[in-house]
């Protein structure tokens, strides 16, 4: 069976396994479901997520037109602490930046390769833990906006990473570690401002287990700028990467805007 259409990211269900699905715009394939057989991914061509116009992608699947001038992809989405939409000042566009950075927030310690610390909307929880691979993760504060998220990240970073080692996560080669014992130890390196706000007593771990039959002892990546057609069998799906047989991943998410076909 063949589906055709425009990456992006896969839509997840936290369960045991988390569920995963590749959404196009007629049609879905459960991930879960085709563990264990071979398919086929074919390079078609690109489609901006933003303009919806056939243009080569520049990044987060967006043209390079549209990244520069979007909303959606201000300094503020990768540095929460330049958010200034509390203040009344915009960026870009100050109703879609209220939108959302006006919204709960929360702060976080994850174990995804070491671990790291980050932010993201409330209501993307437990979704944004499962995109970046993560095995636990637990909250630390919750703050009425993304700039006082920021501000905390920005004090944790002196102590934690904030990126996710990808092959690490990949090849699931992560030491485990108590983070409810962790949060304990942080309480003294959050802001003033954001003290009030911190979790001390909540038991909000949460564990991701993912759907993989058997996780890659290395990596290598699969570009579909350099690779147009790839085969391999799917053993398994963590992050928002295809894990194949051949130790061969493929980012999901760092394709988005490519039109694909995907014969199963």
């Amino acid at each position: 069976m063949t589906y055709e259409g425009v990456l992006t990211k896969m839509q997840t269900e936290y369960g045991n396994p988390i569920q995963y699905y590749l959404v196009f715009e007629d049609s879905f394939l459960n991930m879960n479901q085709i563990l264990n057989q071979e398919i086929e991914i074919q390079f078609v061509g690109y489609q901006c997520l933003n303009c919806g116009k056939k243009k080569k992608i520049f990044r987060q699947g967006f043209c390079y037109d549209c990244f520069y001038s979007s909303a959606a992809v201000g300094d503020w989405i990768m540095r929460p602490e330049l958010s200034t939409a509390h203040l009344g000042i915009a960026d870009r566009d100050l109703e879609y930046e209220q939108k959302v950075q006006l919204q709960p927030h929360i702060v976080y310690l994850a174990l995804s390769s070491e671990v790291k610390v980050g932010v993201t909307r409330k209501t993307q929880v437990p979704t944004r833990w499962i995109d970046q691979g993560a095995n636990e993760a637990i909250t630390i504060v919750e703050v009425p906006n993304r700039y006082l998220a920021g501000i905390t990240e920005v004090a944790l970073k002196n102590h934690y990473a904030d990126k996710t080692n990808w092959r690490k996560m990949l090849t699931n080669s992560i030491e485990p570690i108590d983070l409810i014992a962790e949060r304990l130890k942080l309480e003294s390196l959050i802001p003033d401002e954001v003290r009030e706000y911190f979790i001390l007593d909540k038991n909000d771990l949460y564990q991701m287990d993912y759907p993989v039959l058997t996780y890659p002892s290395k990596v290598k990546s699969l570009s579909l700028d350099k690779t147009h057609s790839f085969r391999g069998k799917l053993m398994g799906v963590k992050g928002q990467y295809l894990i194949f047989e051949d130790n061969t991943v493929f980012n999901i998410r760092g394709s988005e805007g490519y039109i694909v076909q995907i014969t199963v």
